[in-house]
């Protein structure tokens, strides 16, 4: 449960356009990943003379191989990058596009009504991936070492096998189904068209390939040539409808990251199309006009809830693709913006969400990853990278070893609709060729004198408010494993409900809840896979939290 006692947050918030540059780096390197082989990756990759960078597209690339429920060659990621020498942010949007036969009633029937099916299942779901761009981006930009050696380790793991973990077995069981559909994907990941069990080692040749051929001829290797010819067809023979233009047009973008000061610290979050940043950027502000430190735990679960809700309101409305929709930022993220956002919050009763003026809501387990590293240099990475739900749209294109993803339904397929992590959107997000979705992924980092942390999590639209509490558990002074262990609360707007994992509330705190207007909905199940590394510059500590809820799967490492 968040609590904010310890951290005064009457201390005010700002834009600001420079981040300070952390001082006395950290003697040693830490990566927490969502997956043991993934992190192993990365410090083999540091031990080779990379830096952070490096190691970031070796973990990137492993996790690609080992969590294929959860990311891979065929979806897309966020990077936000501080480069220490020098002293610079960037954020890397290797976010996918819509192909350029996408049309902005594509999922429609002729009625006028969402076919969830076309949009979550099969090859009519997948954008155009971009975590490949990212990789060959990053490495060639940003690394030191030769992109052979950074994607080494992942090309074994599809060689060699990897043991079919608790993760895997667990999400796997969503999609079975769907994979049947499809000779590739069930070749690859069924047997005898049931799921795999646990233990059981999986190996991925045409995955092996495909990395190596990205190995012997970088960003075209992907996008261009044969196996962007395989991509095209294999799609196209299975009812989808790409154009060898749609792989060679795709370049990844580099964007300014938001960035703003709370109290003693500088926040550096992403920019749309997340729209994380944003979100952040106005809870915060809402939330500093309350003298939190001096209200009840249910009071402040009530302010909490109410900033949450507003923002994700915002969210339906103004945010999209920003190379393709007017965004007004300058408003969104103004102080006097959150304040009136703030005056129409009533302290004592829950406001409708129906009552807010914004999208109407129509009639009719989600996954990702994340990473988190710094290195000796004081370089900076958090990256998050999906196919959208569990093993994306279920389809392998043959020859090609990788499922792709099911990102069309982040777009708003109609006004009001929900996707299927329950968010609405307006036009703002509606679908158009060429176009990127607008995405929940927040890679943050946490800055102040005294530490650096860099976060993130999976979570679909509950990824924003999981990153808050991560954040303000930080500012309270919390390690990174308490910071990814601590119980979350989650409220989007629509549904007009607060999300509890187990034990973020007591019963008598949620009847209160009740009695003040809202709907309290205590789920059976946790949520997230959140990955910390923080570096405690008055200790001289590194320390790194990879989320318990997983035991046996993710995991962090320190290399000296």
């Amino acid at each position: 449960m968040i609590e904010f006692q310890k951290y005064a947050l009457a201390a005010g918030i700002c834009l600001i356009t420079s981040l300070a540059r952390a001082a006395d780096n950290p003697p040693e390197a830490g990566i927490a990943s969502a997956n043991k082989l993934a992190t192993a990756a990365g410090i083999e990759v540091l031990k080779a003379g990379g830096n952070a960078f490096d190691a970031a597209v070796a973990v990137s690339a492993a996790l690609s191989v080992v969590e294929p429920e959860s990311s891979g060659l065929g979806g897309g990621a966020f990077a936000l990058l501080h480069i220490a020498n020098s002293n610079r942010d960037v954020f890397v949007d290797a976010r996918e596009r819509a192909p350029l036969s996408a049309t902005r009633n594509m999922y429609l029937s002729p009625a006028g009504e969402p076919q969830r099916e076309h949009s979550v299942n099969g090859p009519k779901a997948a954008a155009i991936p971009g975590l490949a761009a990212g990789w060959t981006h990053v490495a060639k930009k940003y690394g030191r070492l030769p992109i052979k050696t950074t994607l080494g380790p992942a090309i074994r793991l599809a060689q060699k096998g990897f043991p079919w973990g608790d993760k895997n077995a667990a999400m796997q069981g969503f999609r079975v189904e769907v994979l049947k559909r499809y000779p590739a994907s069930s070749a690859q990941f069924l047997q005898q068209g049931a799921a795999l069990q646990k233990g059981q080692v999986v190996k991925q040749p045409d995955l092996a390939k495909t990395l190596t051929h990205i190995v012997q001829h970088g960003h075209a290797g992907f996008y261009q040539g044969a196996l962007a010819k395989l991509l095209v067809d294999g799609v196209n023979a299975a009812g989808g409808s790409w154009q060898l233009q749609d792989l060679s047009s795709y370049q990844i973008v580099e964007r300014e990251p938001l960035k703003f000061k709370f109290g003693n610290y500088q926040l550096v979050t992403s920019p749309p199309p997340s729209s994380g940043g944003v979100a952040l950027a106005q809870i915060f502000q809402m939330l500093d006009g309350f003298k939190l430190q001096e209200k009840t735990r249910v009071q402040q679960v009530h302010l909490l809830v109410e900033a949450m809700r507003r923002a994700f309101r915002d969210r339906a409305i103004y945010l999209g693709d920003p190379d393709h929709v007017e965004i007004p930022m300058d408003m969104l993220t103004s102080p006097l913006y959150a304040a009136g956002l703030r005056a129409s919050i009533n302290p004592e009763k829950a406001t409708p969400s129906e009552l807010l003026p914004g999208i109407a809501m129509q009639s009719s387990s989600v996954d990702t990853t994340h990473f988190s590293i710094i290195d000796k240099d004081g370089n900076l990475v958090a990256w998050t990278q999906t196919v959208n739900l569990p093993f994306g749209n279920g389809f392998v294109a043959p020859g090609t070893g990788f499922l792709l993803n099911n990102e069309m339904d982040d777009f708003s397929v109609k006004a009001g609709t929900p996707n299927a992590f329950g968010l609405v959107g307006d036009d703002a997000n509606a679908i158009a060729p060429g176009k990127r979705p607008l995405s929940s992924m927040t890679p943050t980092f946490l800055i102040s004198d005294e530490r650096v942390a860099v976060i993130g999590t999976p979570g679909g639209s509950r990824i924003i408010t999981m990153v808050l509490g991560g954040l303000l558990r930080l500012m309270e002074g919390d390690s990174a494993e308490q910071a990814v262990t601590a119980p979350r609360l989650h409220h989007q707007y629509l549904p007009d409900a607060i999300s509890l994992e187990p034990g973020a509330l007591s019963e008598e705190e949620m009847q209160q809840l009740r009695t003040r207007g809202f709907t309290v909905s205590p789920s059976e199940r946790p949520w997230g896979n959140m990955q910390i590394v923080l570096w405690d510059k008055k200790t001289k500590q590194l320390s790194v939290g990879s989320d318990p809820r997983w035991k046996t799967v993710g995991g962090g490492g320190i290399y000296r």
